[in-house]
């Protein structure tokens, strides 16, 4: 019955993250409504939502998104071309559980993890 999952995670600023979704990582704001507190986005079928957090403390943020891709290779290429900021722990490498992954760091340091299967 379950078709779908959408997380929700901290923002302290919405246009910062806003413009960090939006302009950096390709995503588009969607929504009817334009919630001062609330913001959503999607990029292909990924889909994150955001509350405002004012007095988050980036450094004790554990916010976390694993996002699965068809194409990790270009999607890390098209990071890289674009300038984005790789966490310094998350180059692209292939795990021990059988992902290839690369992970960064959002303006308020939920980390984002994006993978695909090895075959």
């Amino acid at each position: 019955m379950l078709t779908e999952i959408n997380p929700k995670l901290p923002m302290r600023d919405k246009a910062i993250t806003r413009d960090f979704y939006v302009n950096k990582l390709d995503f588009k704001e969607i929504g009817s409504a334009d919630f001062k507190d609330y913001l959503m986005v999607q990029r292909d079928n990924v889909q994150i939502h955001f509350f405002e957090f004012e007095e988050l403390d980036p450094k004790e943020n554990y916010g976390q998104v694993y996002i699965r891709t068809n194409d990790i290779e270009a999607l890390y290429k098209s990071m890289l071309d674009s300038n984005q900021t790789i966490h310094p722990n998350g180059s692209l490498q292939i795990k021990p559980w059988g992902q290839k992954e690369f992970s960064m760091l959002d303006p308020d340091s939920n980390l984002l993890t994006f993978g695909q299967g090895v075959i």
